[in-house]
C-alpha cells in the first residue's frame, strides 16, 4: 500500500528505471536511423544510392533495424520502419521507400 499516486509511481518509476532507460535509446537509435535514410532518399524518389561513409558520417548505427525483408532473388532489405537499404558490392547502399500496400 502507498500513501498516494504519487508514491506508487515514484516507486514503480524506481524499480523500471534500468529497463526504460535501455528501451529508450533503443528507440532513440532507431528514429536517429530512420530519419538518416529519409534524409539521404530524395522524397520523390522510390530509391536511391548512398555510401557507407555517408552514412556512418551522419551517424547512423547498423546494429539498429527494425525488420528485414528477402525479395524473391534473395537480396536481404533492412529497415528501420519504412525506410530500408540494401548492402551493394564496394560499401555502397541502396536506400528505399517501404511502399504502403
Amino acid at each position: 500500500k502507498f500513501c498516494d499516486d504519487y508514491c506508487r509511481n515514484n516507486y514503480n518509476n524506481v524499480l523500471k528505471a534500468h529497463t526504460n532507460n535501455y528501451v529508450r535509446n533503443i528507440n532513440n537509435a532507431l528514429g536517429k536511423n530512420r530519419r538518416i535514410l529519409e534524409e539521404l532518399l530524395p522524397a520523390n524518389e522510390e530509391m536511391s544510392k548512398t555510401t557507407k561513409q555517408k552514412l556512418l558520417h551522419a551517424g547512423f548505427q547498423f546494429k539498429y533495424i527494425t525488420h528485414t525483408y528477402t525479395n524473391k532473388k534473395g537480396n536481404t532489405y533492412f529497415f528501420c520502419y519504412d525506410f530500408g537499404y540494401l548492402p551493394l558490392d564496394n560499401d555502397w547502399f541502396l536506400l528505399v521507400r517501404r511502399r504502403e500496400e
